[in-house]
């Protein structure tokens, strides 16, 4: 019984040619997309929106005499009475002994409990909230955003009917005016997009530092 052997037929200087030609228009669009895409497309996107758009273009950034103090488009947590406060925020990090602990609001990280519906913790954590939300706010409805954290847990805004029921308190902590302190949040108020799209709702960073410039009186 005869045995066929098969022998690698060496590849002849046309064939690397060829081979060459082949591969060379895809390296090139390869290139000439990654300088489109990778380079010229963002710089035209950003120098547009820097003349266009140029305050949300660098992070919406609050300043307070010539110092940046936050961004309006990420909360942070207040936690003195004399402040609005921020809705909850369900971010954890660790300890410097691995533990898990609370850290509300840190810029750093953003995300959510990941606890659903039917989750015996997200009610307890929600109970306690409405609990200690009426403590500090006194009885009656306790708006949703009160006491649910957002899926960011970087939530800039509440919602105005939570506003509204922090008002009082925050005037006598401040032994100002009830009314006074009413009107602002009304003044500060962003509304729905033409009436139908999203909520009306109150940028707490910014509401806070209003409430700051506010007279004494």
């Amino acid at each position: 019984m005869s045995v066929t052997r098969e022998y690698p037929i060496p590849a002849t200087k046309e064939s690397q040619i060829s081979f060459i030609q082949e591969l060379r228009p895809a390296l090139s669009l390869v290139a000439l997309f990654t300088i489109i895409t990778g380079f010229l497309l963002p710089m035209a996107f950003t120098g547009v929106m820097q003349l266009v758009l140029p305050y949300q273009a660098n992070g919406s950034l609050i300043r307070v005499n010539g110092q940046i103090v936050g961004s309006a488009i990420i909360g942070q947590n207040f936690t003195s009475t004399k402040y609005f406060t921020s809705r909850p925020s369900a971010l954890t990090g660790t300890d410097s002994k691995g533990n898990t602990i609370p850290t509300p609001y840190d810029a750093s990280e953003s995300g959510a409990s990941n606890l659903g519906p039917a989750s015996a913790t997200l009610l307890q954590n929600i109970q306690q909230r409405i609990a200690a939300y009426r403590k500090t706010y006194g009885p009656g409805v306790v708006p949703a955003d009160a006491v649910t954290a957002s899926g960011s847990g970087l939530d800039p805004d509440i919602s105005v009917p939570n506003a509204l029921r922090q008002a009082p308190a925050i005037a006598a902590a401040r032994k100002i005016s009830a009314d006074k302190v009413t009107a602002l949040v009304n003044q500060m108020t962003h509304h729905a997009f033409l009436g139908i799209v999203g909520t009306d709702h109150v940028n707490v960073l910014q509401l806070n530092l209003a409430l700051d410039a506010l007279p004494a009186s």
